[in-house]
């Protein structure tokens, strides 16, 4: 239950973090330009934007670093009735006017716009943009004269534009419209002007009539002879009219019937180019087509023979390295193998060893540090071993049968029987210890020889 909850929460809590987000993206009114604000990033020289125009899109407005704002796209009308302005003839004039202005959405006149007008209402708009008009309408008629103004109302009007565009660009604004009325000066000059043209019109009008009139007697008369005069000339006209259109029916028909056939040529000379350049287009088709075609083959060679001797060599090669690096492994195992064997079989004889010393030196310590008894002592425990061996050297020796002729004058002395002298010999026959231990270099001991008791007894002959 409790997993439950918190599965339900989480749900909720990502749902209403996509519902923020989604909030969040600000899509732009065809009519407003959307503003955003705070951190925009960098412009062209490195510094930080102020803000961010988009017109006719849409942004994502991050929370906490960004806001929004829109601008006003909606036309605004300015009545401006400028008055006492000092023209070039130093004559001052009325001049009532209504500007029709707007915020531009070039991108860098809308920046100028976000920079200056954002968040202010439509009046505190409308005042900012009538001083910057009355200034610069002041300074157009400053340069104008009265008669310039008056009459020629379109160079009056593009200086106007010229110089009010100019400046409403930097706040943000562009001209829309401008509606010049009755321009008026305090001193009657412009009135002035009108009665003149005025009168000057009603005398040429009169003029004008009294000259019609005139002219309208005298070419009564000059009509009625022309009248004769145009009606023979019309009738030998018409009779010279026919013959010559009948000249130019033959030809037209003519030069008809000649363009015609060049016609004729021409679109049969342009049909067989057209199916000239048709075949040459198909041939070139064909050609790339063939092109492709063998292209295709290579590849489809290639791929079915290159790259599987490819794979195949790959193959190999990672088997070989593979098996390589399985000898290489197993040969490190038995080297290591054999290393532990002889460094344990070592490790044995250097304790076999080294326990032989240890029991060398307390022997020799037995024997009062005297290394020569000890070894006789060792040689002695060792002796019954030693004489099993040497008796061992004749024990397997096989005699089948021995005949022996004896008397009792066959020993050397005449008394001693010959078996016994065989006997004896066989028996020296054997090596002696002494001669078995000085070929070993060791020397016996004058006790275990039988020297100190040959010593003991006295000569024959010689009893004490």
């Amino acid at each position: 239950m409790d997993i439950l909850i918190i599965v339900v929460v989480l749900v909720v809590i990502v749902f209403t973090t996509f519902i923020s987000l989604f909030r969040r993206y600000k899509r732009c009114p065809s009519d407003k330009i959307l503003v955003v604000y705070g951190r925009t990033g960098v412009n062209k020289e490195g510094t930080n934007r102020s803000a961010k125009c988009i017109h006719g899109g849409a942004a994502f407005i991050w929370p906490v670093i960004q806001s929004y704002a829109y601008l006003d796209l909606t036309p605004i009308s300015i009545e401006v009735n400028l008055t006492n302005a000092l023209s070039r003839q130093n004559i001052r004039v009325d001049v009532p006017s209504r500007f029709t202005v707007g915020i531009s959405t070039d991108p860098s006149i809308m920046n100028n716009a976000a920079e200056r007008m954002l968040g202010l209402p439509l009046p505190a708009i409308q005042e900012l943009a009538k001083d910057i008009i009355f200034g610069q309408l002041r300074l157009v008629v400053a340069t104008m004269d009265i008669e310039e103004i008056n009459t020629d109302r379109d160079k009056f009007l593009a200086n106007v534009s010229q110089n009010v565009e100019a400046e409403l660009q930097k706040i943000g604004l562009r001209l829309i419209n401008v509606n010049v009325t009755d321009i008026r000066d305090e001193s009657g000059y412009i009135e002035a002007l009108g009665k003149e043209a005025a009168a000057k019109a009603i005398n040429d009008a009169k003029k004008t009539v009294a000259e019609k009139n005139r002219d309208g007697a005298v070419g009564e008369a000059n009509a009625m002879q022309d009248q004769r005069i145009r009606v023979a000339s019309a009738n030998a006209t018409a009779v010279e009219g026919e013959n010559t259109a009948k000249i130019t029916i033959a030809n037209s028909d003519s030069a008809r019937r000649e363009k015609m056939a060049e016609a004729e040529r021409k679109a049969a000379a342009a049909e067989k180019v057209q199916a000239a350049k048709a075949l040459q287009e198909s041939y070139a088709a064909e050609q790339t087509a063939e092109m492709a075609r063998s292209e295709r083959e290579r590849a489809t060679r290639t791929a079915d023979i290159v790259i599987p001797s490819q794979i195949q060599k790959q193959k190999i090669e990672i088997e070989a390295e593979a098996l390589a690096e399985q000898t290489r492994r197993v040969a490190k195992g038995d080297a290591d193998a054999i290393l532990l064997k002889k460094q344990a079989e070592g490790q044995g004889i250097y304790e076999v060893l080294s326990k032989q010393a240890a029991g060398f030196d307390k022997l020799v310590e037995a024997a009062n540090n005297n290394s020569r008894d000890a070894v006789l002592m060792l040689i002695a425990d060792r002796l019954p071993e030693i004489v099993k061996t040497q008796v061992q050297a004749i024990s397997n020796l096989k005699i089948d049968k021995i005949t022996v002729w004896d008397n009792l004058s066959s020993g050397a002395d005449g008394k001693t029987p010959a078996t016994a002298n065989f006997l004896a010999g066989m028996l020296k026959s054997i090596p002696p210890l002494d001669d078995i231990f000085k070929s070993a270099g060791i020397e016996l001991p004058s006790y275990l020889k039988g020297e100190e008791k040959a010593a003991a007894k006295p000569p024959d002959g010689n009893k004490e």
